[in-house]
């Protein structure tokens, strides 16, 4: 850099320019400021005496990484800790807000990182506290920010330390510092509170940093305080004293009251903590009551009053507060504080008021009906006298919820796709989850309740079905209050606990219940609503019978469900509906029925195919399914004439299912007879395509057949789960209908909406699960289906290989490569074959397959491969494959070949993907042994396969010391969750050569600072203890657990 002022200039283009082009030259101009350690002192000179702020932010932000990516030395890291905060003191108040923080950021990264290196570092709270002392607002606000800084520091995990490192500073950190800072924080707040508007920002800093203090990770367990999960908030027993003060609540309370959002949002924010300290920190019952009393005595207010509660943050954080109490305190508890009934009354009333407005309150709505749900469940437990008054208001909750769902109906809500409940899974299970026990509570009047709103409107339904002509809008009306009936139901039923009544009661209501959608489901394909399918508040009803199917099957049809008398009874009385095979009927009937009608809304296609799926999987109601008429015929129909939504190429994907679910239902029956005349519609589809000739093989008509075909081919080799199965399947399609396979992929080879299919049903045909391909001993069908695995991978590779790449590469060409690579997979690791046939006799199935493979992958750079995740697990399979079992085949290739697989293996080691590094580390270990036992521990390599792979490692020496030195660097500095599978290749290279170990140690040690030099010497000493030359399992396991201790006593260095 020539001058200070072109420094500056350029870090004003780099921060302000609109051109991204510039932006990034100038960029990789300014670089060197933050990979080179040299540049440190550049960078104080910058602070020292530019004016530019962008050049401050630079200086900074280049600091801030050379501390977080280089471990710098001590006594710079010092130097650079007392810089900045002389520099904050000095120049602070007059910088722009984004250099302070970024300053202040820096700052707080170099005490964390050095905090156990010197007890200087653990000065920072001191001198943030001489902050607060000086007479301006300005130095005041410097202090408040870097405690605030520091607290999100210690807080937050880092990549550059490890995550062990991370907890004993952040241990250290809450013991020695964090409740003084939280003091800090209350005093702040004490003093700050009278001075108005002119601190408003003072006020909101001292805010945020209790918070920050109250939401510490105090036990590592990562919170997520948007959760409920995040139960009780573990505070140490040394803030005892300070919580059980009454000012400590009140002040929240009071800043609450005074101030305006964002401040009053965040003072209910640490309420919130504070109601779910544990409950174990206060000294008795008396101080954890006394807590409670005033936490209740402050809602009450705020709830009398309703201050601050039009401000949408506000009341959604102070319906958080409320869902606390429960969380954290007991029923007895809470019906024995002194003005429980007014709270309680209040509360309910929030609550109903909350349900009317439920277009502003939605999303805060949760933790009320969760506040409702906890106390109803808690009732049967209440052994004191006081009244719980749940009696009282949970019924008119339970009506207020139903109606609220109706008004959001009426108000035209539904029509807006993005916010509908009915549209949204988890929406819907949130707003639902907590119904169910307070509907239950008082079960007979909630059940009254329901039926009486769901009569009138079904009534309305019946009518509206035999009008020749009706009005759209007010039908798609009935329909959403209907779907949301349906849906309260289905959540009704899918719980069993009820305090109220008895279990035979229960049940019967049950049934009252289950009768008004029974007659429903008799309606909604009737008359004029048998027109509507395409309407979305039909499928919105549709999918709302589905799931309503989906429950009632759990509770009282099929393999684990109870078989209630006094269920079937009532229904038989109110329906004539005497069992669950009856019930079984009706259910397949609308199955049936969907996928006859629907062809519109793969929604409802895939949402009845998995209903229909899981009948037929279940063992016991599957086996009740074959007795049904229904079935019979869709397994003996299953064309297009009776399901229309076949033909659809939307619903394409929707065909496995539906034939996986067929295929189940053909393969519950152990009859050939059966399983053939089931296949006759898929048999003359192959009949039809087989008889097309080449001119007219490339028309739509034979694609989509094609798609269809192979879509439902996968779905029935799905289901075959055992050998007997898999054999019915393979002597249908073998030999007869395999030359489609090849002839289909050869002519649409440009055409991945037809090669995906193919290739993918051929992926799970080749797939061994539950050792379903097991052929006679005398069988050649093992070797057979791999010459056709080989010929129709050729067939796809070589013509892929000649085709241009187009933009979306992924889909035209990679997916299918990945897709092929995991069928050579399967087909290799299957055990079906034994390979060594076709060299002895001269075949050339395997050695094509896999020169067509080897092309395939070296056709795709390393980056695309890292890029696309299913490919890249598809790729590093098959490695892992190929160097275990036909590693002569990788040795046997030229070197560059060789040295581009065993880079992508190091490239794959190095990747966040802990299944994929644990292949790397089995395919670097199958190579490393190789090389040991055959040219290590042999008096000279013999076979071309070692000669080769001498001759590679001879023209590359650096290849095992680099792999071996990036798998010591990831088990050192890195969380990895696999070290028992990086732990067998590093053995394996540490013995190749005597001195590629010491070396590596010599590197590692040279990378730490001097003082710990002769610690890590031990360390790597203890490494080889009792470890002798040899790969031997024994061996091996006595190397990982020395790793293990190696691990944990070179990282609390």
């Amino acid at each position: 850099m020539e001058s200070l002022a072109q420094l500056e200039a350029l870090c004003e283009r780099l921060y302000n320019s609109q051109n991204s082009a510039e932006r990034a030259h100038v960029e990789n101009t300014l670089k060197c400021f933050s990979a080179n350690t040299e540049y440190i002192s550049q960078c104080q000179y910058i602070l020292d005496n530019a004016l530019n702020p962008y050049a401050l932010m630079l200086a900074s932000s280049s600091l801030l990484k050379q501390v977080t990516e280089h471990t710098l030395a001590l006594q710079l890291r010092l130097h650079i800790r007392n810089y900045l905060i002389n520099y904050l003191a000095t120049r602070g108040p007059k910088l722009q807000p984004f250099v302070t923080v970024s300053l202040i950021q820096l700052l707080c990264r170099v005490t964390k990182f050095g905090w156990f290196d010197d007890d200087r570092f653990r000065e920072v709270v001191k001198e943030s506290t001489d902050f607060l002392g000086q007479a301006t607002s300005d130095h005041y606000a410097i202090g408040l920010k870097i405690l605030n800084q520091l607290v999100s520091e210690m807080n937050q995990t880092n990549p550059a330390l490890s995550s062990t490192h991370h907890r004993r500073v952040s241990c250290n950190f809450r013991d020695q510092s964090l409740f003084q800072i939280f003091q800090i924080s209350l005093t702040s707040l004490s003093q700050l509170k009278s001075d108005g508007a002119i601190m408003s920002n003072l006020q909101e800093l001292a805010l945020s940093l209790a918070l920050k203090c109250l939401s510490f990770d105090f036990v590592g367990t990562s919170i997520d305080e948007s959760s409920e999960e995040f139960g009780t908030v573990q505070i140490p027993t040394s803030w005892k004293t300070m919580l059980e003060d009454p000012s400590t609540l009140q002040i929240f309370f009071d800043y609450y009251r005074v101030g305006n959002a964002p401040l009053s949002k965040e003072a209910l924010e640490c309420l919130v903590r504070l109601a779910s300290v544990r409950r174990s920190l206060f000294t008795n019952e008396a101080s954890r009551s006394k807590f409670l009393a005033h936490l209740m005595t402050g809602t009450k207010e705020i709830l009398q009053f309703g201050q601050g509660l039009a401000d949408h943050d506000n009341y959604h954080e102070f319906c958080r507060l409320l869902g606390r109490f429960k969380v954290n305190y007991q029923l007895s508890e809470l019906v024995n504080v002194e003005g429980y009934s007014d709270w309680i009354q209040l509360v309910a009333q929030f609550t109903l008021k909350s349900l009317q407005s439920w277009q502003w309150a939605s999303s805060s709505v949760y933790y009320l009906l969760g506040l409702w749900s906890r106390l109803v469940s808690s009732l049967p437990y209440l052994k004191a006298d006081a009244p719980s008054m749940l009696d009282e208001f949970v019924p008119k909750i339970t009506e207020g919820f139903i109606t609220s769902r109706f008004d959001s109906i009426q108000a035209g809500f539904e029509e807006d796709l993005s916010e509908n409940p009915l549209d949204n899974i988890e929406l819907l299970h949130d707003q639902l989850d907590c119904f169910p026990s307070l509907c239950r509570f008082q079960y007979q009047s909630s059940s009254l309740y329901i039926i009486q709103m769901m009569e009138s409107i079904l009534q309305e339904y019946m009518e509206r079905s035999r009008l020749p002509i009706n009005d759209n809008n007010q039908l798609s009306i009935v329909e959403a209050k209907l779907a949301w009936i349906v849906h309260i139901i289905a959540a009704v039923l899918k719980i069993k606990q009820c305090s109220g009544c008895s279990m035979e009661t229960q049940e019967v209501l049950d049934a009252e219940l289950s009768a008004r959608v029974l007659q429903l489901i008799n309606v909604t394909d009737t008359g004029l609503h048998s027109q509507r399918y395409g309407e979305i508040s039909k499928q919105r009803l549709d999918r709302a019978i589905l799931v309503f199917f989906q429950n009632f099957r759990k509770s009282y049809i099929g393999d684990q469900a109870m078989h209630s008398s006094k269920l079937y009874a009532r229904l038989s009385e109110l329906l004539s509906l005497n069992d669950h095979l009856v019930l079984l009927n009706i259910i397949v009937g609308k199955i049936a029925t969907n996928l006859k009608c629907y062809t519109q809304s793969e929604d409802v296609i895939d949402h009845t195919l998995s209903l229909f799926l899981e009948l037929a999987s279940g063992y016991m109601t599957g086996k009740l399914l074959l007795k049904l008429d229904a079935v019979k015929f869709i397994i003996a129909n299953h064309t297009r004439e009776h399901f229309p939504f076949l033909e659809e190429y939307r619903c394409s994907r929707s065909r496995t299912t539906f034939y996986y679910t067929i295929g189940w239902l053909i393969f519950l029956e152990d009859s050939t007879v059966k399983f053939k005349s089931s296949m006759e519609p898929l048999l003359q589809v192959f009949v039809n395509l087989e008889s097309t000739p080449d001119s007219m093989f490339c028309t739509d008509a034979v694609k989509f057949a094609l798609i269809g075909l192979m879509r439902d081919l996968r779905g029935i080799a799905m289901a075959t789960n055992s050998r007997r199965t898999y054999g019915l399947l393979f002597d249908w399609l073998y030999p007869a209908h395999f030359p489609l396979l090849l002839k289909g992929i050869s002519h649409w080879t440009d055409t991945p909406e037809v090669t995906t299919p193919l290739l993918k049903f051929m992926a799970e045909f080749v797939l061994n699960k539950a050792q379903r391909l097991t052929f006679d001993s005398s069988s050649p069908n093992g070797i057979l289906l791999f010459r056709e695995v080989s010929k129709l991978i050729v067939a796809y590779g070589s013509r892929i290989l000649s085709l241009p790449n187009v933009a979306d590469i992924y889909h035209f060409k990679y997916k299918g490569i990945w897709i092929c690579l995991t069928i050579l997979s399967r087909a290799l690791a299957g055990n079906y074959v034994n390979f060594g046939v076709f060299e002895l006799y001269g075949d050339r199935a395997l050695s094509d397959v896999l020169d067509i493979v080897m092309k395939l992958i070296l056709s795709i750079p390393l980056a695309d491969i890292l890029a696309y995740r299913k490919l890249a697990r598809a790729y590093y399979a098959f490695l892992e494959n190929l160097l275990s079992n036909h590693i002569n085949f990788v040795l046997n290739r030229d070197t560059s070949t060789f040295m581009h697989i065993v880079g992508s293996l190091e490239s794959g080691l190095k990747g966040l993907d802990s299944s994929i590094s644990s292949q790397c580390a089995s395919a670097v270990d199958n190579l490393a042994a190789f090389y040991f036992n055959n040219i290590t521990m042999g008096e000279s390599p013999t076979s071309p396969a070692a000669i080769n792979l001498a001759r590679h490692v001879a023209d590359c020496p650096n290849l095992f010391p680099e792999i071996l030195k990036t798998l010591f660097e990831i088990v050192l500095f890195e969380d990895c969750g696999n070290q028992w599978s990086l732990s067998r290749p590093m053995l394996s290279l540490v013995l190749i050569n005597e001195q590629i170990f010491p070396n590596l140690k010599a590197t590692i040690m040279a990378s730490q600072p001097v003082d710990q030099h002769q610690h890590l010497s031990l360390c790597f000493e203890k490494l080889m203890t009792d470890v002798i030359r040899s790969l031997e399992s024994k061996n091996r396991d006595k190397f990982t657990q020395n790793l293990t201790v190696f691990r944990h006593e070179f990282r609390v260095k």
